[in-house]
């Protein structure tokens, strides 16, 4: 399953592979993604980007979405979140 959805400047792109799911949000040249594994339990992962370095652990989808918001410069409300990402999270 992909997904993609724009808002504004920032494109988000939801995806599921064998592994984990990844949301993966670019603006201006920059990418950070959450990522979570396939089965949807366990913590979120925030990278700089779907193959990047780990940079940190989440519980919560409302705080990895924080941190990509900082990486990508923007509000968190900027992100545009597809519909399949919504479950996110612990």
């Amino acid at each position: 399953m992909t997904a993609t959805g724009t808002d504004g400047d920032v494109t988000a792109t939801y995806e599921e592979t064998d592994e984990e799911r990844r949301l993966t949000y670019e603006r201006d040249g920059r990418r950070a993604t959450v990522a979570q594994n396939a089965d949807g339990y366990a913590m979120l992962k925030v990278r700089n980007g779907p193959g990047g370095d780990e940079l940190e652990r989440y519980y919560g989808f409302d705080m990895a979405l924080d941190h990509a918001a900082e990486l990508l410069g923007v509000s968190p409300h900027d992100l545009p979140v597809p519909e399949g990402a919504a479950d996110m999270g612990m």
